[in-house]
């Protein structure tokens, strides 16, 4: 999975994804099989997570518990380096004929299926023969979608650069929401709408309130949020970057790192409030 800018892409980081992963590299119920703890030490450095990984810190543990403790410890210090690594173990099981039957170091049906599984729920696709890539949402609908933007949302929130764009649609994570939210809503959306309009349909049709609704006397302090986070999301679009697919660097050329990385979170808390409103919970 690559940028468009030729750097390569991670993929999702959750508890579900570390377990799915560390049984993918699990060889203490069978006969030892690739890849090695040395491919697995090497992926490892390549993405600067020695921090982590509980053998260089001098603790003898096995191939699985080697890679859930660096993820755990990547989860929480180290997201983005976290992902990458979820994809590199991918690659280098594959390349090891993992997802090969006839391979002596094929990891089994199961085991497959099972992290196809946990891949799914994060928005990402892992094929039976060890591809992955993220789900095209514009393919989804209904409940499917919604779980796949929740994905999206979790690594917004923690600062995941490349949750700011939708896969395959071309829409920012809070276009993506409103859409989502309209078409669930009504059967239909306008796909012409600029972004305002686009965005203040879906706060109106939750129930949240926009800077178009003036504030009353008794309103409750929330409203006042509501308010502000439409304005927010409106000034978060506009650090776009417009230009090409904006996959790889989503922001405006003057937009610091540090300021993408605020943008992406608060993306997330928006669309979040947005998500929770259409299913009815405060």
């Amino acid at each position: 999975m690559l940028n468009a800018d030729g750097s390569k892409t991670g993929g999702p980081l959750s508890d579900a994804i570390i377990i799915a992963v560390a049984r993918l590299v699990d060889d203490a119920q069978s006969v030892t099989r690739e890849p090695s703890h040395s491919d697995i030490e090497f992926q490892i450095n390549r993405t600067q997570l020695q921090n982590g990984d509980p053998k260089a810190s001098g603790q003898v543990v096995g191939k699985a518990k080697r890679v859930r403790g660096t993820l755990m410890w990547a989860m929480q210090n180290a997201p983005e380096a976290g992902e990458l690594l979820v994809a590199n173990l991918i690659s280098l099981i594959k390349g090891c004929g993992g997802f090969r039957p006839e391979s002596p170091n094929y990891i089994g049906p199961d085991c497959i299926a099972n992290a196809a599984d946990a891949f799914r729920t994060e928005g990402y696709e892992l094929t039976t023969d060890g591809e992955l890539m993220p789900l095209v949402l514009r393919n989804l609908s209904g409940m499917e979608l919604t779980k796949a933007l929740e994905s999206y949302i979790r690594r917004a929130q923690r600062g995941i650069r490349d949750a700011a764009l939708v896969t395959g649609t071309g829409k920012d994570l809070l276009e993506a929401v409103a859409a989502h939210i309209l078409q669930d809503r009504y059967g239909t959306y306008s796909a012409g709408d600029n972004f305002p309009t686009l965005l203040g349909q879906a706060f109106i049709a939750v129930g949240l309130a926009t800077s178009q609704d003036k504030p009353t006397p008794c309103e409750p302090p929330q409203k006042s949020v509501e308010r502000n986070m439409f304005e927010l999301g409106l000034a978060i679009n506009r650090l776009r970057n417009k230009e090409g697919t904006g996959h790889g660097r989503p922001w405006l050329p003057s937009v610091s790192e540090s300021e993408a990385k605020i943008a992406v979170e608060l993306m997330g808390t928006i669309a979040e409030r947005l998500l929770l409103a259409h299913k009815g919970e405060k």
